[in-house]
């Protein structure tokens, strides 16, 4: 057993380690990241507005409160739906500018006028005009790929061209307001001069936008992001890397986020049209069933050790209970430790994967409520779970269900380690004993 654990570490250590890390610090996958950070209040807030529009009472319900809400939320949907339209409903033009900002800083580039860079060259590619109208189909998640490549292109040309001193430069004396926007000239005469055609070309040769075409490259991966295998694959990504100490979570969000964003759109829209909510994996899914408590949910197991036997672990657990409610478990990651404890080792990873396939069958067999709200993620487990799940009662079964499950996991090799810490406190005990009688003598 030990030596199939150094294999293992070794391995962690030599191949898996310096990969996680140069994809975690690679400028792409951080700024998207980072875009999406930028744009999740808005998300969020668009999202809650939905409780308000759709409420959670059935339709021929006797309860008059209830039947008042629905009858108001029915009279008033247009005006109701205007907030999450604005938010949710436009959330590409928040990523745009967000990732665009965040890609700059890498190029030493203003954050603000790359990120107006890619606005403008997403609207040129995805707001086609139509009867002189604009049409928004793409301004939501069936336009989220899109408008990460238009961010990472025009703020690449930017850069390029900075880089190539491709500018007009005003004299000194001209205002520096002044001059900054002579020398943004290019870059936006780049932009457009370069998506406006490529965006007629696409069309002219294949009957459809680029966001059309784009999404229609996509669509396995979007259809492939929603099944049993790529949740597994990603919680155990996001597992093995934590337990080497790399932020795992970081890395696999950053690249499902596109995934997540595009699937909860369609469940929205078909919460919308009254209509079954096809999309089973997004972010509510990841935070609220497989991360309870923090990654590896271990909020169950901090309600262990606060009852364990070993000082140490009854302390840790102390700590970390309160902060694991919000599902933050770094006292628990690095105090009990978890991270490289070979004891913790099956627990850790296999705990948020049996949570992950019990989830996916209760909602694939309509037995739980599908996510359809945005929640951030320091919301306590069951609340958070019910709360994206338009606060339906049995994601809150389901959450308890994934605790009893991950304190069961847990408890056994919980106290494997009790009983080796116990040995080691009576040692140091006895220990200092005898050091005390020596002294006395």
């Amino acid at each position: 057993m030990s030596s199939l654990y150094a294999k293992l570490i070794s391995v962690i250590e030599q191949k898996i380690t310096p990969m996680a890390g140069a994809i975690g610090q690679q400028k792409y996958v951080t700024s998207i990241r980072d875009g999406f950070i930028l744009a999740l209040p808005f998300m969020i807030v668009g999202s809650f507005m939905l409780v308000f529009i759709f409420p959670p009472f059935s339709p021929d319900t006797s309860w008059g409160f209830a039947r008042a809400w629905l009858q108001f939320s029915l009279d008033h949907r247009e005006s109701l739906m205007l907030p999450f339209n604005f938010s949710m409903g436009i959330m590409t033009l928040f990523i745009s500018v967000g990732v665009a900002a965040s890609l700059a800083r890498h190029h030493d580039l203003d954050p603000l006028t790359s990120g107006m860079l890619s606005l403008m060259g997403f609207l040129l590619v995805a707001a086609p005009l139509k009867d002189g109208q604009i049409s928004v189909a793409y301004f939501s998640g069936q336009g989220i790929f899109t408008a990460l490549l238009v961010a990472i292109y025009t703020t690449e040309l930017y850069a390029f061209l900075r880089r190539h001193n491709i500018t007009i430069r005003l004299p000194p004396e001209v205002p520096t307001g002044v001059a900054r926007s002579f020398e943004i000239l290019i870059p936006v005469l780049a932009v457009a001069l370069t998506l406006h055609p490529l965006n007629l070309f696409i069309e002219a040769q294949l009957g459809m936008i680029i966001p059309e075409a784009i999404m229609s490259l996509v669509k396995p991966l979007v259809a492939a992001s929603d099944t049993l295998p790529a949740i597994l694959l990603s919680v155990l990504v996001c597992q093995i890397l934590w337990f080497a100490g790399i932020h795992g979570a970081l890395i696999v969000t950053g690249i499902m986020n596109p995934f997540w964003m595009a699937n909860l759109s369609v469940n929205q829209a078909a919460m919308a049209a009254g209509t079954a909510i096809p999309h089973i994996y997004v972010q509510g899914f990841w935070d609220h069933y497989l991360l309870i408590g923090g990654v590896g949910s271990t909020l169950p197991l901090a309600i262990l050790l606060m009852r364990s036997k070993a000082v140490h672990l009854r302390t840790i657990g102390r700590m970390g209970v309160v902060p694991g409610l919000f599902n933050i478990n770094e006292p628990i990651l690095f105090g009990a430790p978890i991270i490289m404890n070979p004891l913790f080792f099956i627990p850790f990873v296999l705990v948020p994967m049996v949570n992950a396939t019990l989830a996916y069958f209760a909602l694939d067999f309509g037995l739980v409520s599908r996510v359809v709200s945005m929640t951030p993620w320091t919301t306590p487990a069951p609340i958070g779970a019910s709360w994206a799940a338009n606060w339906s009662f049995s994601p809150i079964i389901m959450c308890l269900i994934c605790m009893v499950t991950a304190a069961v996991m847990y408890y056994p090799f919980l106290k494997a380690y009790e009983k080796q810490l116990l040995s080691q406190e009576t040692g140091d005990a006895e220990a200092e004993s005898r050091v005390g009688q020596s002294e006395t003598a």
